[in-house]
């Protein structure tokens, strides 16, 4: 009763600009055999700086009815103010995204594409590859880093063409975060965050090996999340948000200032 009134608390008191989600397979004992399920995990940073853990939910599998089936649940429980979501390119997450999450912008997470652009790339080249495209990454603002992408693709389109299309068909997505001050990309460019607690997780998780049941999953990994997520929310801010904040002010500003423009013209 304890941690499921934890995983049902309301979220409405603060709003989550920032959104981390990410899910792991657990293997559970159901009706005399053993299925493979899905643990969906979100952590979010709220209005004041601090991360929380929003929830917990067991799917079927990653399709996009289950994320979309959790997605609806957090926004339930009064998760709002959503500005940016982190995850990995899984098909049916980023689907369920663009459905729930109408209007915020998705930052794809820079570990698992630079993993997928490796493994395209010539093992003779990995090295140099890196280096470039981390470079692109690293740039202080989108026009660099298109500069630098379009240098990429002239110098390797022969060389290694389908790293070049990873690149290409991902730069968007991968490079959103550059759009923010440059205080908060590190943090909101990868989803390491929830990658360590899927770490924390896999250390209890190996020692039960197979859960008895989908209650067992939820009561351990839950009080898990649970102990984790005080440390969180008592201890020092994750990020400061003022800048955030004003960053976000000037942008409406600005927005306003154009279609008054437009309307006049």
């Amino acid at each position: 009763p304890i941690v499921q009134a934890w995983n049902h608390r309301s979220l409405a008191e603060h709003r989550y600009p920032f959104l981390l989600v990410d899910a792991l397979v657990l293997r559970i004992r159901e009706d005399g055999r053993i299925r493979s399920r899905a643990a969906l995990i979100a952590v979010g940073v709220n209005d004041e700086g601090y991360r929380e853990i929003l929830g917990l939910m067991l799917g079927n599998s990653e399709s996009e009815s289950s994320w979309r089936e959790f997605f609806a649940w957090l926004k339930q429980r009064g998760l709002s103010g959503v500005d940016i979501v982190m995850s990995d390119s899984h098909s049916g997450l980023v689907k369920a995204l663009q459905t729930e999450f109408q209007g915020c912008t998705w930052q794809r997470c820079q570990t698992h594409f630079m993993r997928n652009l490796l493994d395209a790339t010539p093992k003779a080249l990995q090295e140099e590859v890196y280096k470039q495209v981390r470079a692109v990454l690293d740039a202080p603002d989108l026009k660099t880093a298109r500069l630098l992408k379009d240098a990429f693709v002239e110098a390797y389109a022969e060389k290694a063409p389908k790293a070049v299309q990873v690149l290409e068909d991902g730069f968007d997505d991968v490079t959103a975060v550059l759009v923010l001050p440059e205080r908060y990309r590190r943090r909101l460019r990868t989803t390491n965050g929830v990658e360590r607690l899927n770490e924390e997780i896999r250390r209890r998780e190996r020692v039960i090996r197979i859960f008895p049941n989908r209650e067992s999953a939820i009561r351990l990994l839950g009080a898990l999340l649970m102990e984790i997520d005080e440390e969180w929310t008592t201890g020092r801010k994750y990020l400061n948000m003022d800048e955030y904040e004003a960053w976000k002010k000037a942008q409406q500003a600005w927005r306003e200032s154009a279609q008054a423009c437009a309307a006049t013209a």
